[in-house]
């Protein structure tokens, strides 16, 4: 009873439950679906205006352009070797795993209606045209689209223009920074609504697909998930272990309600708002969680890193085209670029895959028909390994700009400090 008195243990039960509803239920458990889409619409209607709260309290108190221009390029490095390590990983497993072998599909067979409309839509975006479609066309477009990257520029803009002010700025940065107070109560409220979220977007998943689909794709959603686990234990966990100085295990279990509500939901927007605070509570400065974490979202998705590399490897080895190694290194190299701006929400690296597909020209872009059906198991842990992979990424600026206190966070991760 204790456990059902926290909010990880009742989406625990409302991911149970979803399940069970959809093996009994499935026409059923499909209309449940409009659950989970209610509860990520919730934190998405919060989640903009909270970034900006938090981007524009934390820059105003720097106050200093150039610290914050070279944490920003701090965080692009960062963010390159995570993401090119998590792109290798991908290639590594797929070939010493071969989850394709054996399924000896042909070119022909595949329904290239199926993936028509996302093969329409895929477009391989420049380094120019990603650096441009950082700045909004106006404040309220960036807002109204959700687009947390020109939410999180637009806000810095304006911590700036506030430290600038000096004294005439104290006021309505306070006035920031009680509206930020009262949206995260706002989020805390959204938070009694996850189990529901969670049941929902599970019970739409195991109806939609069934667990037959697990057996269908067995090898591939094993090697997908194994990549996964030894790329946050070995690169994640040794990147905190020893540079932040960290407990990776530690640091799940403090963020553990946050993981169960992004297994259950597969969006990586609907705990941004609380995984910034938590992060807060570990004494990471607030200029560091609002500048990382917004951009992590579209630049450091790892574990869409490794989906990305995994799938293209599956459906070569499902097709029977050999790759040689100077073709997949320029596949990750294409990959590189490709998987920035891969955005927070389910289904998005669909668009992504079929971009690098397309530049790459060694494979066809119906061969997405291969892992369509199974793409949204495949999320669970990919959202889950994409949240660490920021929070890794928050904690590892913070230590690189001196702007954490370790003593702090080592007390609240073992409990000491609430």
């Amino acid at each position: 009873m204790r456990l059902l008195r926290s909010i990880y243990g009742q989406v625990l039960l409302g991911i149970a439950l979803g399940i069970g509803v959809g093996v009994v239920a499935p026409d059923f458990a499909v209309g449940c679906k409009i659950l989970g889409d209610m509860f990520i619409n919730l934190i998405k209607m919060i989640v903009a205006p909270v970034i900006f709260c938090t981007v524009v309290v934390g820059i105003a108190h720097v106050g200093d352009m150039k610290s914050v221009g070279r944490m920003g390029l701090k965080t692009i490095l960062y963010f390159e070797v995570a993401t090119t390590v998590a792109l290798a990983a991908g290639l590594l497993f797929v070939n010493l795993l071969r989850p394709g072998d054996g399924v000896n599909a042909t070119v022909d067979s595949l329904d290239a209606k199926l993936v028509a409309g996302i093969a329409s839509k895929a477009h391989a975006q420049s380094p120019m045209e990603i650096v441009a479609n950082i700045i909004p066309h106006s404040a309220v477009d960036a807002f109204a689209k959700g687009d947390l990257i020109q939410v999180m520029f637009f806000s810095v803009l304006v911590g700036l223009g506030l430290a600038m002010l000096g004294r005439r700025g104290e006021f309505p940065l306070k006035v920031v920074h009680a509206f930020g107070d009262v949206l995260m109560k706002v989020v805390g409220l959204i938070m009694h609504f996850a189990p529901v979220g969670a049941f929902g977007a599970m019970a739409f998943t195991i109806g939609k697909f069934g667990l037959g689909i697990l057996a269908q794709y067995g090898m591939l959603i094993v090697s997908l998930y194994l990549t996964f686990i030894v790329f946050i234990a070995v690169f994640l966990g040794g990147v905190m272990r020893f540079y932040v100085g960290l407990s990776l295990w530690k640091l799940f279990r403090y963020s553990r309600e946050e993981l169960f509500i992004l297994l259950g939901t597969t969006s990586s927007e609907s705990v941004l708002p609380r995984i910034m605070a938590k992060l807060n509570g570990l004494g990471v400065d607030k200029s560091v969680t609002g500048l990382v974490m917004p951009a992590g979202l579209s630049f450091n998705m790892d574990g869409s890193c490794i989906y990305l590399t995994m799938a293209i490897g599956f459906i070569a080895q499902a097709l029977n085209v050999p790759l040689t190694w100077e073709q997949e290194l320029g596949i990750l190299a294409i990959a590189l670029v490709t998987s920035k701006g891969v955005a927070g929400v389910a289904g998005a690296i669909l668009f992504v895959l079929a971009a690098t597909l397309q530049a790459s020209q060694l494979l066809p872009v119906a061969g997405i028909a291969l892992i369509i059906g199974v793409d949204r198991i495949l999320n669970e842990l990919r959202c889950v390994t994409n949240a660490v992979g920021n929070m890794v990424a928050t904690l590892v600026i913070a230590r690189w700009e001196g702007k954490i206190d370790l003593a702090h966070a080592r007390a609240v991760l073992v409990g000491r400090i609430t």
